[in-house]
């Protein structure tokens, strides 16, 4: 290891802020801190936001994290810590709101150079531009790269005249090829500055931050870090005709010993790994294959999805939710507690549903195919229950959650915005036999269906009472009978889509709470006179 020589500094202080980008490689922020710099402060500030129990919340964690998340972050941060004593340096942890506890040490360290990657999160801009503000009135230098994402989403949008391009094709067409793909990112870091004299404390574990982490409930198996990324990036990249051949949405969501993807998305999330260092490995191994699939469903069209809703995310006011979002359908979503908890804690009486949302709570992941299935079920395809309460359980419980891109997918797989095809939906029932037959992914997340013959696995309703007893799982005991009747749920959804896109389409968007009532009125008295002429038929016919 290289030692640090105090004359290649000009005795200035720097201050590296880490929140996500928790890495060494390809990471200009901590590149440009080093520099010239007498002494570097590598602060992580552990957010009350974030990190604080929430004994309210439906799962175990904080206002905004399940355990599974929280966890991979402090074992990235251990990791984190690790590699800089390597390097020299340590990583200093503190606790609190922070924009004031960053002013505080920007103030007692004489930090002269502040130093951290760029964020597009709203929840981080708007920590920023305090921070900024103050160190700008101060005279600190400021170094805040972007090198979370391929792109600057600003960059595309300007170039797009102001507004985000809100199709893939049109975003890769304005991209092109990134302005620092023409040489490698950088990954030499062989030193580090010291840190000064601080008060800090080590990376807390789970129970000092008030957690009951026991070992009695099956975890997470994707463990946390820039180690474990680069480890998971080398065994991916090993098969390079498995690279080449690559073609998103194919893959088996079944697939859970042995996931069908690389798992790197966490990694992504957390900046543990860089997306541009995995660019330049995929386009690396693309130049020695003699053919490979190209984007949208390549590896690396992958990353450039990731960068497509990034920037449609910065550029569009209100992403976030329907209302006053200007590239969202308005549609008359229903506001249900009780399905919405049927389906978030796995109780739909639709198995291939259940075991997903039972994989998302014990493993904070889950396939993309499995993903895309119970959130077009909640939403389109059945329970016709707002788009924005399932974004929320996916934010809370998934290790990769990332705000552009969980919302971006909620808009899309709701049919709310980016694709409108709503009479196309994932059967609860057909789509996971396709894949697992025999149901052993519903054998292992549901055991209580483990010995339920593979006939009625995805259907246990419908199997004899004697098959039932057989299996030792009788429906509406043991496990629930269906929330809803798949046929009838989803015919209705259809049929309200297609009124609400007629709404949207003659109100040109403009569509206001009241018009949403009205047109939800409309279709319970359509239900009513339905249900009473079915009722007249059938009393005609006895």
């Amino acid at each position: 290891m290289r030692l640090f020589n105090p004359s290649m500094a000009s005795g200035s202080n720097s201050l590296i802020w880490f929140r996500k980008g928790l890495r060494i490689h390809d990471n200009p922020a901590l590149e440009h801190a080093a520099k010239g710099s007498y002494f570097l402060y590598p602060v992580f500030v552990i957010d009350p936001h974030y990190m604080e129990p929430d004994v309210t919340a439906f799962s175990q964690g904080s206002e905004r994290a399940g355990l599974n998340r929280i966890r991979f972050l402090l074992e990235s941060l251990v990791d984190l810590d690790l590699s800089l004593k390597r390097l020299g340096s340590r990583l200093v942890v503190l606790k609190g709101e922070p924009s004031q506890v960053l002013i505080r040490c920007l103030k007692e360290w004489s930090i002269s150079k502040l130093c951290f990657e760029y964020d597009t999160d709203p929840y981080y801009q708007a920590l920023d531009n305090q921070v900024k503000s103050y160190a700008t009135a101060a005279g600190i230098e400021i170094f805040s790269p972007v090198s979370h994402t391929l792109f600057n989403p600003a960059d595309i949008i300007q170039k797009n005249g102001g507004r985000p391009p809100l199709s893939y094709q049109s975003f890769v067409k304005l991209a092109g090829e990134p302005s620092w793909a023409a040489s490698p990112v950088s990954n030499a870091l062989s030193w580090l500055p010291p840190v000064g004299n601080c008060s800090t404390t080590e990376v807390p574990s789970m129970e000092e931050l008030g957690y009951d982490d026991s070992a009695k409930v099956e975890r997470s198996p994707f463990k946390g870090g820039e180690s474990e990324a680069l480890r998971r990036l080398r065994e991916s990249l090993s098969n390079k005709e498995w690279v080449a051949n690559f073609e998103k949405p194919k893959g088996d969501p079944s697939a859970f010993l042995s996931p069908a993807t690389t798992v790197l998305s966490p990694y992504l999330k957390f900046g543990c790994l860089s997306s541009r260092y995995f660019y330049q490995c995929i386009q690396d191994i693309q130049r020695t294959v003699k053919k490979h699939t190209s984007p949208p469903v390549s590896l690396l069209g992958q990353l450039l999805w990731r960068d497509f809703f990034y920037t449609v995310a910065f550029g569009t006011p209100n992403f976030e939710q329907m209302k006053d979002n200007r590239i969202c359908k308005q549609i008359p979503w229903k506001y249900d507690d009780e399905l919405l908890a049927a389906w978030r804690d796995g109780r739909t009486g639709f198995p291939w549903i259940d075991a997903i949302m039972v994989q998302l709570h014990k493993w904070g992941w889950m396939h993309h195919l499995a993903r895309h299935c119970v959130a077009c079920f909640l939403t389109r395809g059945d329970l016709f229950v707002h788009w924005e309460k399932g974004r929320d359980v996916f934010e809370r419980l998934l290790i990769d959650s990332d705000w552009a891109i969980n919302n971006g997918n909620w808009l899309w797989l709701s049919c709310s915005s980016f694709f409108y095809q709503y009479n196309r939906i994932y059967s609860p029932i057909s789509f996971g036999k396709k894949y697992d037959p025999n149901g052993n992914y519903i054998r292992y997340f549901l055991p209580v269906l483990k010995d339920m013959p593979k006939e009625y696995i995805y259907e246990p309703w419908t199997a004899p009472l004697s098959i039932q007893v057989k299996a030792k799982c009788i429906i509406g005991k043991d496990y629930p009978k269906p929330v809803v009747s798949h046929d009838s749920a989803s015919k209705e959804c259809k049929q309200i889509l297609y009124e609400a896109y007629e709404l949207n389409k003659t109100l040109n968007g403009i569509v206001s709470e009241e018009d949403l009532k009205s047109l939800r009125r409309k279709v319970e008295d359509h239900k009513t006179l339905e249900s009473k002429s079915k009722r007249l038929k059938q009393t005609q016919i006895g």
